[in-house]
Protein backbone atom coordinates (compact mmCIF):
# COMPACT_ATOMS: atom_id res chain seq x y z
CA UNK A 1 0.00 0.00 0.00
CA UNK A 2 1.37 3.39 -0.98
CA UNK A 3 2.26 5.52 2.52
CA UNK A 4 -0.21 8.07 1.54
CA UNK A 5 -3.25 5.83 0.59
CA UNK A 6 -4.62 6.87 4.28
CA UNK A 7 -3.88 10.81 4.00
CA UNK A 8 -6.97 12.86 3.15
CA UNK A 9 -7.42 14.89 0.36
CA UNK A 10 -7.09 18.94 0.56
CA UNK A 11 -10.58 18.88 -0.57
CA UNK A 12 -11.74 16.06 1.87
CA UNK A 13 -15.49 17.10 3.67
CA UNK A 14 -15.37 19.59 6.64
CA UNK A 15 -15.42 18.40 10.04
CA UNK A 16 -18.14 19.18 12.79
CA UNK A 17 -16.39 20.87 15.44
CA UNK A 18 -12.94 20.73 13.82
CA UNK A 19 -13.83 23.56 11.54
CA UNK A 20 -12.73 27.34 11.21
CA UNK A 21 -13.75 30.34 8.91
CA UNK A 22 -11.03 33.06 9.46
CA UNK A 23 -11.65 36.16 7.53
CA UNK A 24 -8.22 38.23 6.95
CA UNK A 25 -7.37 41.29 6.98
CA UNK A 26 -10.82 42.62 6.33
CA UNK A 27 -10.42 46.46 7.33
CA UNK A 28 -12.47 50.06 7.48
CA UNK A 29 -9.12 51.32 6.58
CA UNK A 30 -8.15 48.96 3.92
CA UNK A 31 -11.53 48.79 1.85
CA UNK A 32 -13.14 52.24 2.18
CA UNK A 33 -11.68 54.97 -0.49
CA UNK A 34 -9.78 57.66 0.66
CA UNK A 35 -8.83 56.22 4.30
CA UNK A 36 -5.39 54.37 2.77
CA UNK A 37 -2.85 57.04 2.60
CA UNK A 38 -0.66 54.88 0.30
CA UNK A 39 -3.48 54.28 -2.27
CA UNK A 40 -4.88 58.31 -2.19
CA UNK A 41 -5.03 58.22 -5.74
CA UNK A 42 -7.40 54.99 -6.00
CA UNK A 43 -11.31 56.33 -6.66
CA UNK A 44 -14.43 54.11 -5.36
CA UNK A 45 -14.11 52.75 -8.76
CA UNK A 46 -10.78 51.55 -8.74
CA UNK A 47 -10.60 47.60 -9.35
CA UNK A 48 -10.00 46.93 -5.70
CA UNK A 49 -12.43 48.75 -4.25
CA UNK A 50 -14.69 47.76 -6.92
CA UNK A 51 -14.14 43.82 -6.81
CA UNK A 52 -14.50 44.26 -2.33
CA UNK A 53 -17.66 45.97 -2.30
CA UNK A 54 -19.26 44.08 -5.37
CA UNK A 55 -17.63 40.68 -4.89
CA UNK A 56 -15.26 39.60 -1.74
CA UNK A 57 -17.27 41.27 1.04
CA UNK A 58 -20.68 39.90 -0.04
CA UNK A 59 -19.46 36.17 -0.61
CA UNK A 60 -17.43 36.72 2.96
CA UNK A 61 -21.05 38.06 4.83
CA UNK A 62 -22.64 34.49 2.76
CA UNK A 63 -19.53 32.42 4.61
CA UNK A 64 -20.38 34.03 8.32
CA UNK A 65 -23.88 33.72 7.98
CA UNK A 66 -23.52 30.00 7.51
CA UNK A 67 -20.60 29.55 9.50
CA UNK A 68 -22.18 30.86 12.09
CA UNK A 69 -25.59 29.07 11.38
CA UNK A 70 -24.14 26.22 11.53
CA UNK A 71 -21.32 25.86 14.41
CA UNK A 72 -18.45 26.73 12.25
CA UNK A 73 -15.64 28.53 14.87
CA UNK A 74 -14.98 32.22 13.15
CA UNK A 75 -11.92 33.85 14.06
CA UNK A 76 -10.88 37.49 12.35
CA UNK A 77 -7.09 38.91 12.18
CA UNK A 78 -6.16 42.71 11.46
CA UNK A 79 -3.16 44.70 11.03
CA UNK A 80 -2.50 46.43 14.07
CA UNK A 81 0.01 47.10 16.40
CA UNK A 82 -0.40 46.89 20.14
CA UNK A 83 1.32 49.80 21.12
CA UNK A 84 0.15 53.45 19.71
CA UNK A 85 3.55 54.61 18.41
CA UNK A 86 4.10 50.86 16.87
CA UNK A 87 7.26 49.95 18.40
CA UNK A 88 6.28 46.42 18.83
CA UNK A 89 5.42 45.70 15.19
CA UNK A 90 7.80 43.83 12.58
CA UNK A 91 11.08 45.72 11.14
CA UNK A 92 9.23 44.79 8.12
CA UNK A 93 6.29 47.06 8.76
CA UNK A 94 8.44 49.47 10.39
CA UNK A 95 10.63 49.47 6.93
CA UNK A 96 7.23 49.39 4.64
CA UNK A 97 6.13 51.42 6.69
CA UNK A 98 2.60 50.05 7.89
CA UNK A 99 1.36 51.00 11.63
CA UNK A 100 -2.54 51.03 12.56
CA UNK A 101 -1.72 52.51 16.28
CA UNK A 102 -5.07 50.29 18.24
CA UNK A 103 -6.75 53.48 18.79
CA UNK A 104 -7.73 54.20 15.00
CA UNK A 105 -11.44 53.17 14.59
CA UNK A 106 -10.46 52.67 10.58
CA UNK A 107 -8.15 49.99 11.36
CA UNK A 108 -11.30 47.61 12.42
CA UNK A 109 -13.34 45.69 10.46
CA UNK A 110 -16.35 47.02 8.62
CA UNK A 111 -19.48 46.42 10.96
CA UNK A 112 -20.95 44.27 8.28
CA UNK A 113 -17.83 41.88 9.04
CA UNK A 114 -17.30 42.83 12.53
CA UNK A 115 -16.88 40.09 15.00
CA UNK A 116 -20.57 38.99 16.83
CA UNK A 117 -20.57 37.41 20.21
CA UNK A 118 -16.86 36.01 21.55
CA UNK A 119 -15.98 35.89 17.64
CA UNK A 120 -11.58 36.04 18.00
CA UNK A 121 -9.94 39.17 16.73
CA UNK A 122 -6.36 38.82 16.32
CA UNK A 123 -4.06 41.83 15.42
CA UNK A 124 -1.12 41.31 13.55
CA UNK A 125 2.06 43.10 12.56
CA UNK A 126 3.52 40.78 9.68
CA UNK A 127 1.52 39.49 6.82
CA UNK A 128 1.87 36.04 7.97
CA UNK A 129 -0.94 35.74 10.88
CA UNK A 130 0.95 32.14 12.01
CA UNK A 131 4.01 34.54 12.41
CA UNK A 132 2.94 37.22 15.17
CA UNK A 133 -0.16 36.01 16.84
CA UNK A 134 -0.81 32.45 18.59
CA UNK A 135 -3.03 31.48 16.26
CA UNK A 136 -1.80 28.11 15.82
CA UNK A 137 -2.17 27.69 19.36
CA UNK A 138 -5.94 28.78 19.46
CA UNK A 139 -6.72 26.35 16.56
CA UNK A 140 -5.08 23.46 18.29
CA UNK A 141 -6.97 24.30 21.43
CA UNK A 142 -10.36 24.53 19.41
CA UNK A 143 -9.31 21.06 17.61
CA UNK A 144 -9.63 22.77 14.52
CA UNK A 145 -8.01 20.64 11.01
CA UNK A 146 -10.05 22.28 8.75
CA UNK A 147 -8.88 25.66 7.82
CA UNK A 148 -10.80 27.93 5.37
CA UNK A 149 -9.44 31.40 4.32
CA UNK A 150 -10.53 34.77 2.46
CA UNK A 151 -9.74 38.13 2.70
CA UNK A 152 -7.02 40.93 1.43
CA UNK A 153 -4.44 40.49 -0.20
CA UNK A 154 -5.20 37.37 -2.07
CA UNK A 155 -1.51 37.77 -3.11
CA UNK A 156 0.20 39.04 0.31
CA UNK A 157 -1.76 37.89 3.90
CA UNK A 158 -3.40 35.74 2.00
CA UNK A 159 -0.75 33.74 0.13
CA UNK A 160 0.99 33.85 3.89
CA UNK A 161 -2.12 32.35 5.72
CA UNK A 162 -2.88 29.55 3.47
CA UNK A 163 1.28 28.13 3.35
CA UNK A 164 1.70 28.25 6.56
CA UNK A 165 -1.17 26.92 7.74
CA UNK A 166 -0.26 23.92 5.03
CA UNK A 167 3.03 23.97 6.62
CA UNK A 168 1.51 23.56 9.96
CA UNK A 169 -0.42 20.37 9.08
CA UNK A 170 -4.30 22.35 8.72
CA UNK A 171 -5.98 21.62 5.57
CA UNK A 172 -6.55 24.61 4.31
CA UNK A 173 -9.34 25.62 2.02
CA UNK A 174 -8.72 29.64 0.00
CA UNK A 175 -12.06 30.61 -0.96
CA UNK A 176 -11.47 32.54 -4.68
CA UNK A 177 -14.41 34.58 -4.92
CA UNK A 178 -13.92 36.05 -1.05
CA UNK A 179 -10.40 37.46 -1.40
CA UNK A 180 -9.04 40.39 -3.71
CA UNK A 181 -5.69 41.80 -4.87
CA UNK A 182 -5.40 45.63 -6.28
CA UNK A 183 -5.20 44.03 -10.00
CA UNK A 184 -7.55 40.78 -11.71
CA UNK A 185 -3.46 39.51 -12.88
CA UNK A 186 -2.25 39.44 -9.29
CA UNK A 187 -5.50 37.71 -7.91
CA UNK A 188 -5.14 34.88 -10.16
CA UNK A 189 -1.51 34.43 -10.23
CA UNK A 190 -1.30 33.67 -6.33
CA UNK A 191 -4.25 31.37 -6.39
CA UNK A 192 -2.05 29.81 -9.00
CA UNK A 193 1.04 30.00 -7.18
CA UNK A 194 -0.44 28.58 -3.78
CA UNK A 195 -3.22 26.55 -5.23
CA UNK A 196 -1.17 23.51 -4.58
CA UNK A 197 -0.95 24.09 -0.58
CA UNK A 198 -4.69 24.63 -0.26
CA UNK A 199 -8.31 23.71 -1.93
CA UNK A 200 -9.65 26.73 -3.90
CA UNK A 201 -12.88 26.86 -3.88
CA UNK A 202 -16.13 29.04 -4.77
CA UNK A 203 -18.10 30.86 -2.10
CA UNK A 204 -21.00 28.88 -3.02
CA UNK A 205 -19.34 25.39 -2.41
CA UNK A 206 -17.84 26.21 0.92
CA UNK A 207 -21.31 27.83 2.25
CA UNK A 208 -23.06 24.57 0.84
CA UNK A 209 -20.17 22.70 3.18
CA UNK A 210 -21.39 24.84 6.14
CA UNK A 211 -24.67 24.44 6.00
CA UNK A 212 -23.90 20.88 5.48
CA UNK A 213 -22.46 20.50 8.79
CA UNK A 214 -25.61 22.57 9.79
CA UNK A 215 -27.79 19.75 9.12
CA UNK A 216 -25.51 17.11 10.51
CA UNK A 217 -25.43 19.22 14.16
CA UNK A 218 -29.43 18.79 14.27
CA UNK A 219 -29.76 15.16 13.19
Amino acid sequence: MPLNASLPRRDAPFKLGATALLLVDMQRIWLEPGLDPDHADWGPDHYFYRQTREVAIPNQQALLRAARASGVEVLHTIIQSLTEDGRDRSLDHKLTPIHIPPSLEAGLPPKRLAPVGDEILLPKTSSGVFNSTNLDYLLKNLSIEHLVVAGILTDQCVDMTVRDGADRGYLVTCVADACAAPTPERHSGALKAFGGYCWVAEAAEVVARFEALGRDAAA
